[in-house]
């Protein structure tokens, strides 16, 4: 490890340990998972969706978990193909592995690049093979990370152009946001033999990414893909609501064997992942589940418009 990183990391340990002072100064009531949407979403309306019960809230605790959730590693394991998980209990990272170099999806926050170094490491890869560096969405807990990890790698980094604006003013540390490449609906990113497709999926930010891409596992193909939440704001502007119009039935049209999501979650990582280790076929390979969190985002979207129509007296 050369001086460089050693330095850097010694600024993410002293910042960190800021960060949890101040929290614990603000007192054991402070939830650090409301930090996108401040006040908490609320308790309502409820729906019942694949045999349980959702409302706002319950759909962002169960994305975001705990404080400590969202900044522990978890295992670091293979997915599919030449895919692997990188990312902490509950905000995802993904690491696609190609001969040419490899491509990190999301940075999550700037205090876990350190821990995404170590999962990538575990794994056997080194953190300086990333080439390229991509996002779901234009929120900290997802691309915070994105100067730290190009300080890091020297990776290019790229994101849809409708989510430019707000990754620019995502300043962590006064750090300005890089961008070396600015994407559209439907371009590909490709490296070392594999390709990855950005489909616009707008909602929950304007520019929110849904990837796929093709991974291969025992001589078969399979559609991957890595979901851009789809979970919609408190209140609906006509804009949002003409956003998910479009994304629900794009998102429902992606060829799909293996689901996946920026928060875990949303695809049952850590019950795929105990059936990993106990053996079983590869749980990762879900048809049946890759219309869930479309389901249940499109039921709760219906029900707030619904809900929100009804207090304006339409």
């Amino acid at each position: 490890m050369n001086d460089s990183i050693r330095r850097v990391k010694l600024v993410m340990l002293i910042s960190l340990v800021s960060f949890i002072g101040a929290a614990a100064i603000l007192g054991a009531s402070m939830n650090l998972g409301w930090a996108q949407t401040a006040p908490p979403p609320a308790d309502h309306p409820e729906i019942t969706m694949h045999g349980r019960k959702y409302t706002p809230r319950s759909i962002l605790e169960r994305n975001m978990g705990t404080p400590e959730d969202q900044t522990t590693q978890f295992p670091p394991h293979k997915i599919i193909g030449n895919l692997y998980y990188v990312g902490t209990r509950t905000l995802s990272s993904f690491l696609v592995v190609t001969p040419q170099g490899n491509i990190l999806i999301n940075s999550t926050y700037e205090r876990n690049v350190p821990t995404i170094e170590k999962s990538v490491e575990q794994l056997g890869f080194k953190f300086s093979d990333i080439k390229i560096l991509l996002g779901t969405h234009a929120h900290n807990d997802h691309q915070e990370g994105d100067a730290l990890v190009k300080q890091l790698t020297g990776a290019q980094t790229m994101a849809m152009a409708e989510d430019v604006p707000a990754l620019q003013a995502m300043k962590p540390g006064g750090k300005e946001h890089p961008i070396d490449k600015t994407l559209h609906d439907g371009e590909t990113v490709t490296l070392g033999g594999t390709t990855l497709t950005a489909h616009l999926t707008p909602g929950h930010t304007h520019g929110c990414t849904t990837w796929t891409m093709k991974a291969q596992e025992d001589g078969k193909m399979y559609d991957v893909v890595i979901g851009c939440s789809l979970r919609p704001p408190a209140t609906l502007t006509p804009e949002v609501i003409a956003e998910f119009n479009h994304t629900f039935p794009v998102v429902r049209s992606l060829a799909c064997d293996v689901p996946l999501g920026d928060h875990p979650a949303q695809y049952s990582m850590q019950e795929k992942y105990s059936k990993l280790q106990k053996g079983a076929p590869n749980p990762f390979i879900d048809r049946a589940g890759c219309r869930n969190e479309a389901d249940i985002e499109e039921a709760m979207f219906h029900a707030l418009l619904d809900e929100q129509q009804k207090a304006g007296g339409r």
